[in-house]
């Protein structure tokens, strides 16, 4: 247990500097859901599965999908205006 414990500490900190070197925005999004997951994993792990749970839905599936829909909707604002249109 505790080998995998320290896998985890390892690849959390791997997937922070992933998240934090990643410069577009898209990829960002998704680097964080995966960052997001192995933290999950982590609270499982230490028998925190209320916390776990939280996780999931927050980091893993609501930040991202937030992310996602904002870089949807600056784009089509950005296609809108190079088109003339306001």
């Amino acid at each position: 247990m505790e080998a995998l414990r320290a896998v985890l500490l390892v690849l959390l900190a791997l997937g922070g500097l992933a998240v934090v070197l990643t410069r577009e925005p898209l990829r960002q999004a998704l680097v964080l859901g995966v960052y997001g997951l192995l933290l999950a994993l982590l609270f499982f792990v230490l028998q925190a599965p209320d916390v776990a749970l939280s996780q999931i839905v927050v980091s893993t599936v609501g930040l991202p999908v937030m992310i996602l829909l904002a870089l949807a909707k600056v784009r089509a604002h950005d296609h809108r205006k190079r088109r003339g249109e306001q």
